[in-house]
Order: C-alpha cells, then sequence, then structure tokens
C-alpha cells in the first residue's frame, strides 16, 4: 500500500537524500479492497502522501461515525446518501453534495440516516490509516 519514494537534490553543493511516504499514483477502486471502520463502515483511500489524504468511506444505514477529534483539517464531501453531523456542537442533515469543514482539534461525528459514501480530505495525511 505504502511506497517510499528515494528522493535527491542539490543543496549549498551538497546532495540530499530523503524518503518521502506517498501512495501509488493511480488507485483504482476495482483493484482496491475496503477496510473495516467501525460497525457499518468501510473505506478506501484513494491516495496520499506527507500532506494530504483522500479516503472514501461507506455507510449502511444507521452506522455511526463515533464523536472524535484530532489535529488535521478534514473537509467531507457526501457523494451519496444522507447523513446527521455533528461538528463542534451544531448538527445538521447533509446528503448529496453537500460538503462539511472541520477544523483541527473540532469534535465531530455523524449517524448515516441513508446509505452512502462520504470523500473524506485530511491534511496533513492520516499516518494512523496506512498499514491498517
Amino acid at each position: 500500500m505504502c511506497i517510499f519514494e528515494l528522493y535527491n537534490y542539490k543543496r549549498n553543493n551538497q546532495n540530499i537524500e530523503f524518503m518521502k511516504t506517498c501512495s501509488e499514483k493511480f488507485i483504482f477502486e476495482s483493484n482496491k479492497e475496503w477496510e473495516p471502520a467501525g460497525e457499518g463502515v468501510t473505506r478506501q483511500i484513494m491516495g496520499y502522501d506527507g500532506q494530504v489524504m483522500l479516503v472514501k468511506v461507506q455507510f449502511t444505514q444507521g452506522a455511526k461515525g463515533y464523536a472524535h477529534a484530532h489535529y488535521h483539517t478534514q473537509t467531507t464531501y457526501v457523494a451519496s446518501g444522507k447523513f446527521e453531523f455533528t461538528v463542534d456542537g451544531e448538527t445538521r442533515v447533509v446528503e448529496a453534495g453537500d460538503g462539511i469543514y472541520i477544523a483541527p482539534d473540532v469534535e465531530h461525528g455523524c449517524k448515516c440516516l441513508e446509505a452512502g459514501i462520504l470523500i473524506d480530505c485530511f491534511s496533513p495525511m492520516r499516518a494512523d490509516f496506512i498499514g491498517k
């Protein structure tokens, strides 16, 4: 899943080498297994490097993304379905085509009202999702 690429560059006439963590360049849904992410919740990691991560999350009706917080900035796009989201104490119903912004360290969670898919973008990447 995770690729480490060796990068070389020159700075002040010195060769600098470092490893960069990133996903493959192309990730095809048909070749990517869904990972368990809670009861009634599965996910596919669709691309990342150290700065950003894109995750597709599938919910069955009634499934919950339990309240939590993390230091990452998160934006979520509702690709399908209907969800009740609570962000920083404010609860709203969102559906296909809607988006949610979640600032770092803000508590948030959701309940799936109609089965659907969320597209989450995190910055920086969620290192805790790699290798699970």
